[in-house]
């Protein structure tokens, strides 16, 4: 419960901490390589498309938002961060049997 709340006349069953949410929601983290490093790192998804993945790059106030969008051949996709190339190195039709399963669709064939 926050603090104060009994002061709005709120009960503590209608008041929900954020960090308490926070715990129930699961972050989708993905893998992406710095091309010039080599380096891999973990990075949060906050939306993922077919044609468009947002992360985020680090924690707290040093946090780096970065778009991420499919190559010509949609074999991998790219994106700017501070002046750094990264790449998710999955193709577009990976991300989109993610996206399906993820729904919890099938792609019926008749």
């Amino acid at each position: 419960m926050r603090r104060g709340a009994h002061r709005i006349g709120l009960s503590p069953s209608v008041v929900e901490c954020p960090e308490e949410t926070e715990r129930e929601m699961k972050e989708e983290k993905i893998q992406v390589r710095a091309t010039k490093s080599g380096q891999l790192l973990d990075v949060v998804v906050l939306n993922k498309r077919l044609d468009l993945i947002q992360v985020v790059l680090g924690e707290g106030i040093h946090s780096v938002r970065c778009d991420l969008t499919p190559t010509r051949t949609g074999q991998a996709y790219v994106g700017n961060a501070m002046g750094r190339e990264i790449v998710y190195e999955r193709s577009r039709e990976d991300v989109k049997t993610d996206l399906v399963r993820a729904a919890g669709f099938r792609d019926f064939k008749r």
